[in-house]
Protein backbone atom coordinates (compact mmCIF):
# COMPACT_ATOMS: atom_id res chain seq x y z
CA UNK A 1 0.00 0.00 0.00
CA UNK A 2 1.23 3.70 -0.83
CA UNK A 3 1.71 5.89 2.68
CA UNK A 4 0.11 9.35 2.75
CA UNK A 5 1.32 11.94 4.69
CA UNK A 6 -1.52 14.28 6.31
CA UNK A 7 -0.47 17.39 8.20
CA UNK A 8 -2.85 19.68 9.37
CA UNK A 9 -2.39 23.22 8.10
CA UNK A 10 -5.89 24.93 9.21
CA UNK A 11 -7.16 25.33 13.12
CA UNK A 12 -9.74 22.88 14.33
CA UNK A 13 -11.49 25.22 16.56
CA UNK A 14 -15.02 26.17 15.09
CA UNK A 15 -14.99 22.89 13.68
CA UNK A 16 -17.62 20.03 14.90
CA UNK A 17 -17.03 17.69 17.49
CA UNK A 18 -16.86 14.65 15.41
CA UNK A 19 -14.35 16.62 13.04
CA UNK A 20 -11.93 16.89 16.30
CA UNK A 21 -12.32 13.42 16.90
CA UNK A 22 -11.13 12.54 13.66
CA UNK A 23 -8.17 14.74 14.04
CA UNK A 24 -7.38 13.10 17.13
CA UNK A 25 -8.13 9.35 16.04
CA UNK A 26 -5.53 10.34 13.18
CA UNK A 27 -2.98 11.17 15.54
CA UNK A 28 -3.10 14.41 15.01
CA UNK A 29 -2.90 17.09 18.47
CA UNK A 30 -1.86 20.72 16.82
CA UNK A 31 -1.24 23.07 14.10
CA UNK A 32 1.25 21.95 11.73
CA UNK A 33 1.67 18.75 13.03
CA UNK A 34 2.46 15.87 10.48
CA UNK A 35 1.98 12.31 10.85
CA UNK A 36 2.10 9.18 8.28
CA UNK A 37 -0.37 6.69 7.55
CA UNK A 38 -0.98 3.67 4.71
CA UNK A 39 -3.56 4.88 2.28
CA UNK A 40 -6.14 2.05 3.59
CA UNK A 41 -9.82 3.08 2.46
CA UNK A 42 -10.38 4.04 6.41
CA UNK A 43 -7.69 6.89 6.07
CA UNK A 44 -8.41 8.21 2.95
CA UNK A 45 -12.10 8.49 3.95
CA UNK A 46 -11.15 10.69 7.26
CA UNK A 47 -9.07 12.79 5.84
CA UNK A 48 -11.71 13.47 2.46
CA UNK A 49 -14.30 14.85 6.48
CA UNK A 50 -11.06 17.03 6.98
CA UNK A 51 -9.94 18.19 3.68
CA UNK A 52 -10.28 21.90 4.56
CA UNK A 53 -8.27 21.46 7.56
CA UNK A 54 -5.33 19.13 6.67
CA UNK A 55 -3.07 19.00 3.65
CA UNK A 56 -2.23 15.60 2.01
CA UNK A 57 0.98 14.27 0.56
CA UNK A 58 1.75 11.11 -1.43
CA UNK A 59 5.08 9.23 -0.19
Amino acid sequence: MAKIKITQVKSSIGSTKHQKLILESLGIRRLHQTVEHEANPQIVGKVNKLKHLVQVEEI
